[in-house]
């Protein structure tokens, strides 16, 4: 892509309210904007990351056998009165109203859905177990968003719901489930630390959250450094005899065993091979996709801007040209044609603008490879080239670049 071509830009000094490195960086470098407190847009760069972060996350729920499905955003109140949950949670949930009065829901979490949905197709333990997953725009009437898109009003989310004869094999598939999401966590460039929790309001039993260590976080946990296992504030008191590590972090994911309430309350049952009617046990696994994309920026950037892993930067290469003589900018041209055509994503900053401007924009921007062509360069048949995540600038040959990119 040439950014010449893009609508968006970057902005000289980042947003005044801008409290963390995300709200900070996300926006000054043009991938997202802010329509309001906790909703943003996700401009071509930022959902170029998001997409590929989706991608990564479908890998992985795919590999432990999820199973993709997209339900509505827009619930009927009936669904949330059956579990009482309109009661429970109406302080974060949003209420509108349709032809008729008829009352609906914006969904900030889908049992009620997913569970009556599963109950058109079980019937038997021969049905059993399931996970089905969607990604999909949750709201939540968030009292304190804040933090960039780490606390969103509206926000992407995948949320997984898995569906159990017993205990058993909800405790299997819960493991599955914890080592996909490590998984997850290092292939976006996170260190992620399986951490219990209490279970809110979703579950009265004990969670696992997925946290962050980092500055910006809200979350207080204690963790051993060792085997990337801990326990939130919440619950630390029981484990207060341990030696651990007291840390901010920020929570990337969670997952519950739900056990039966919301099978019960919607009579989702199954027969067993003895022929006796139980209720099916089902559990919730979820990853906050934006917040996810927040966490990032804020484990890897410096003073400069952001520092992309290389799985999830919108783009591989970041390819610069100063001065706009036309012999630089036909090399320029056959270099970017050559990298596409080896499955290297580029972004080519082929504005007519000054070389400060250009660097300053590619360290906020954060792509892992930048390529700078120049007169100079050119001269010698050569490129400058230059990690993100060093200060280490080489000179390399034009013919050789693509050996040289981390991608």
């Amino acid at each position: 892509m040439r950014y010449s071509h893009y609508f968006t830009h970057t902005f000289k000094n980042p947003p005044a309210e801008a409290d963390t490195a995300n709200a900070k960086y996300l926006i000054q470098g043009g991938f997202v904007s802010q329509l309001s407190a906790g909703i943003y847009t996700f401009l071509p760069l930022g959902l170029r990351v998001m997409h590929k972060v989706m991608k990564i996350i479908r890998e992985e729920m795919n590999a432990i056998g999820g199973q993709e499905i997209i339900m509505p955003a827009l619930h009927p109140s009936e669904n949330w009165n059956t579990t009482g949950r309109d009661v429970t949670c109406a302080d974060i949930l949003y209420r509108t109203e349709g032809h008729g009065g008829k009352v609906f829901y914006l969904g900030q979490t889908h049992e009620e859905i997913v569970t009556p949905l599963v109950k058109q197709f079980v019937n038997s333990y021969k049905d059993l177990p399931l996970a089905a997953y969607q990604i999909q725009n949750k709201f939540r009437n968030e009292p304190r968003a804040k933090s960039g898109i780490l606390r969103g009003r509206e926000f992407c989310m995948k949320d997984m719901y898995s569906f159990h004869a017993d205990e058993a094999d909800l405790d299997r598939f819960y493991q599955l489930v914890i080592e996909a999401y490590l998984k997850v966590f290092e292939r976006c460039g996170l260190e992620a630390y399986v951490v219990k929790a209490s279970g809110g309001s979703f579950s009265d039993k004990e969670s696992d959250e997925f946290q962050v260590l980092t500055d910006a976080g809200e979350d207080i946990i204690y963790y051993d450094k060792k085997t990337k296992r801990g326990y939130n504030e919440e619950v630390s008191n029981e484990h207060s005899g341990e030696n651990l590590i007291k840390g901010k972090a920020v929570e990337a994911g969670n997952i519950f065993k739900l056990g039966t309430k919301f099978s019960e309350d919607f009579g989702l049952y199954y027969m067993d091979e003895h022929g006796n009617k139980k209720p099916v046990i089902m559990g919730c696994h979820g990853i906050g996709i934006s917040r996810l994309v927040g966490t990032i920026v804020e484990a890897n950037h410096d003073e400069k801007g952001i520092i992309w892993p290389a799985n999830v930067a919108p783009y591989h290469v970041h390819l610069l040209t100063l001065g706009n003589s036309e012999d630089v900018m036909q090399a320029a041209d056959k270099l970017y044609q050559k990298l596409l055509h080896n499955n290297v994503e580029v972004l080519w900053d082929d504005r007519d603008e000054r070389a400060g401007a250009k660097f300053n924009d590619a360290d906020l921007i954060g792509i892992p490879n930048r390529i700078v062509l120049s007169e100079r360069t050119l001269n010698q048949n050569q490129v400058e080239f230059k990690l993100r995540s060093s200060d280490q600038v080489k000179m390399i040959d034009l013919d050789k670049i693509i050996e040289e990119l981390i991608f």
